[in-house]
């Protein structure tokens, strides 16, 4: 995917085709920019401003700014610890951070100590508004008037008292698409940074985010892509759903991928626009390794998808799905009568795994296990490799669940997919009440979340440098710091890592501590591919009663020697895409057959097949006792002359020339029509 970033406005526009998300706030050209600070300087002056005007000064007292804070309260709370990690990167350059409510209000402001004398003769501090009305075109009042990010630089500013000001702000939408607060940077035009801009706009979108996700807590959240590595990234698109599938609200990159306005999707539900069954879903989370789900958008555009199930009863445990008139889920009782509210109770489910249940029947995972089963419950750190998609979280998860601590916690972290400017706060959390005004309190973390339980680091070798020496000495002292916080708190879990990175090369190339590298691997482990696993058969049909639920699929003996003979690029979450697929398409059949398999996999066994036919016929010509083939024979020359010398022998019969190569019919008469 291709970002190009306009210098002049630090606007980021994406190019990927459907691959793109919606521009972060809107996307802002040099000439549109140029015609909003033409427009904001019109309206300064209606507002009877004048350019030589000293600004208003004046500032909220005690009482109102607090009051100001606990009116933004949940703004605030999302917001700062994002801010914090922005001003981390612009720390140092005469900049500093503001946030300022849905008026112009200025909330909250950190910045660089020599910046903060110029700062408070311009009055950005908090408690001082910023609207059009009260500064004249500026960068947080215009772009709360434009409802689009904007820079305003030096002399664009309306007030002469501003010009030695360079600001970039973005706006902050809530899950119905209103305005409810401005991030800005603002600096000494003499520091300005062509980047910063671009710093607001993804900033902007984590608050954004964050946001919604805490605006839907009793409900169905669905994070998807058309592009699966897109997920848990700012690119992803939100939607959230009620119990029983009704629309509730998306974000914007979830408007843009799903083509239609808010007003618009309001009337739809989860399966109108995904194309499957809200309970469908529930089955897919109660399956032992649910992968990434496959959908098909109204338009036709096929996304990857996982869904957060925050619902009062969690699906993991006992699912309830809440119905209304418009919701998709089955219901029990038809008879039932309609405009009444009914519930699905969904039966408790199983331990997603154990090492019992992974161990079947491949000697080299039979080792690993056992290798495991000596060091669990006994604070060694396991490190597991091997290739993406060989199932290292799921074994993760069945360490934990055969541990001592099966009843506590099971926390698992992508160090990969978590935003760089987010893991410190993701993993160590922020404060607790170190918001003022805040009834809800800091974020404890993901280590503090697995504490009495288990920690998985997934993509280890994916964690940035900088984090690996904190990281490190949390392990060694036991002790977590959260940020923002002089206490330091004890932590006891029990830490499993996971990575298809190679990281001694890591290691090598400085990329990756070679003393966390040791403290991390007291146990390693390899998962094998699923090319060189004996059990595939046992594996197939463990993953068909997992996912087909009461329903019992098989497969037909010819497609499973197809499958042992396949080389499985994708592992097992090729494998089990597959098989959900092919059950799909069998319907009541209820065994998997050549007609079942998706054409993409297809093509790959053709493919393999065209070579190894080939290679047989050769072969088969160089140990027959005819006439030897001339050096420099292409493959194909060999194996029409092969084949031609055969149905000699077998006087033009094609069947017993078939036999007798090893190969079908259909393959005989197209080498020889190629050949003609």
């Amino acid at each position: 995917m291709d970002q190009k970033i306009n210098h002049r406005t630090g606007s980021v526009t994406v190019a990927s085709g459907s691959d793109s998300a919606a521009p972060s706030a809107g996307t802002v050209s040099a000439d549109q920019s140029a015609m909003m600070i033409q427009l904001s300087h019109q309206r300064s002056a209606g507002y009877g401003l004048a350019e030589t005007a000293q600004p208003d000064f004046s500032v909220l007292g005690r009482t109102d700014l607090s009051l100001l804070i606990e009116q933004n309260r949940i703004l605030h709370t999302h917001a700062v610890p994002v801010m914090e990690t922005l001003y981390e990167q612009i720390i140092n350059t005469h900049h500093m951070v503001l946030l300022t409510d849905a008026n112009g209000l200025i909330v909250h402001a950190l910045g660089d100590d020599d910046f903060l004398e110029k700062a408070n003769r311009v009055a950005l501090q908090p408690g001082v508004a910023w609207s059009e009305e009260s500064k004249g075109t500026n960068a947080i009042g215009t772009a709360i008037a434009e409802h689009a990010p904007t820079l305003v630089h030096g002399d664009e500013h309306y007030l002469f008292a501003n010009h030695f000001l360079s600001c970039s702000a973005a706006p902050i939408f809530d899950h119905q698409g209103n305005v409810i607060g401005v991030l800005d940077v603002t600096g000494d035009q003499r520091s300005f940074h062509k980047h910063t801009m671009a710093l607001v706009r993804m900033s902007a979108q984590m608050i954004e985010n964050q946001l919604f996700s805490a605006a839907f807590q009793d409900a169905i959240t669905l994070h998807f892509h058309s592009r699966p590595e897109f997920i848990g990234t700012l690119m992803e698109g939100i939607a959230s759903f009620t119990p029983g599938g009704r629309f509730l609200s998306a974000n914007r990159s979830g408007l843009f991928q799903l083509g239609l306005p808010l007003a618009a999707l309001q009337p739809h539900t989860f399966s109108s626009l995904f194309g499957l069954p809200v309970s469908a879903l529930f089955d897919h989370y109660r399956t032992a390794a649910p992968g990434l789900l496959n959908l098909c958008l109204h338009s036709g555009v096929r996304v990857y998808a996982r869904a957060a199930l925050r619902l009062s009863n969690t699906i993991f445990q006992h699912a309830t799905a809440t119905i209304d008139d418009q919701d998709d889920v089955p219901v029990h009782n038809p008879a039932a009568a309609r405009g009444t509210r009914r519930t699905i109770d969904f039966p408790a489910l199983p331990r997603l795994s154990s090492l019992r249940y992974l161990n079947t029947g491949d000697p080299q995972v039979a080792a690993l296990i056992g290798k495991i089963n000596k060091v669990n419950g006994r604070d060694i750190p396991i490190l597991i490799t091997g290739e993406t998609g060989t199932g290292k979280e799921l074994l993760a998860q069945a360490i934990h669940n055969d541990s001592p601590r099966a009843n506590g916690p099971f926390v698992a972290v992508n160090c990969a997919s978590i935003p760089e400017t987010l893991i410190e706060s993701e993993l160590f959390g922020y404060e607790d009440g170190a918001f003022t005004g805040a009834r809800k309190k800091g974020s404890i973390g993901k280590i503090l979340q697995a504490n009495g339980g288990s920690l998985l680091l997934d993509e280890i070798g994916d964690m940035p440098l900088g984090l690996q020496a904190r990281l490190l000495r949390v392990l060694q002292e036991r002790m977590v710091t959260p940020l923002g916080s002089a206490k330091s708190i004890p932590v006891n879990v029990a830490l499993i890592c996971a990575t298809n990175r190679n990281l001694r090369d890591l290691i090598a190339r400085n990329a990756f501590r070679e003393d966390l590298y040791y403290r991390l691997n007291g146990l390693v482990v390899k998962l094998p591919p699923l090319r060189e696993r004996t059990d595939l058969e046992a594996v197939i049909n463990k993953l068909l009663a997992a996912e087909s639920g009461a329903l019992r699929y098989t497969v037909s003996p010819d497609i499973m020697q197809l499958f042992k003979q396949h080389n499985w690029p994708g592992n097992f979450r090729q494998l089990t895409n597959l098989l959900r697929t092919a059950m799909v398409m069998a319907g009541d059949d209820l065994q998997i057959r050549l007609e079942h398999l998706p054409d993409d996999f297809l093509e790959d066994i053709s493919g393999a097949q065209q070579v190894s036919t080939e290679t047989s016929i050769a072969t088969a010509s160089l140990t027959s006792t005819a006439s030897p083939v001339p050096q420099g024979s292409r493959l194909d020359e060999v194996t029409l002359s092969t084949i031609q010398r055969s149905l000699a022998a077998h006087g033009g019969n094609v069947s017993a020339t078939a036999k007798a190569l090893g190969v079908s019919r259909n393959t005989i008469y197209r080498k020889l029509q190629a050949g003609q």
